[in-house]
């Protein structure tokens, strides 16, 4: 959901593949991304919708996604989640020792 609010009108199936591996700074897989939309667009949290035909895909048109009100909240408890999470392990005396916080490269 963090891709198609950044994205706005942008939001394809293949700039939110862009935008996700961008973020996690790992590859994304293309079937993953469909089948997590998908799941988004089912829950009502996305919606999606094919725009017309272009000559530069043979003729078949683009899928668009746009975040709908209960994705932008599911989003916003989300981030307010993972802030709290995050307080709690900086606030307490456990430590990650050799550990960091960022992903390992």
């Amino acid at each position: 959901m963090t891709a198609v609010a950044l994205l706005r009108e942008q939001a394809t199936t293949m700039t939110v593949q862009a935008k996700v591996a961008e973020l996690a700074e790992r590859e994304i897989r293309l079937g993953s991304v469909y089948v997590t939309l998908d799941r988004m667009e089912d829950k009502g949290y996305v919606e999606s919708w094919l725009a017309d035909a272009t000559p530069e895909r043979g003729g078949r048109p683009k899928r668009f996604y746009k975040i709908l009100p209960a994705g932008e909240r599911a989003l916003a408890e989300a981030m307010s989640t993972a802030t709290r999470m995050h307080q709690a392990v900086e606030n307490s005396s456990w430590r990650f020792g050799k550990w960091r916080t960022g992903r390992a490269k």
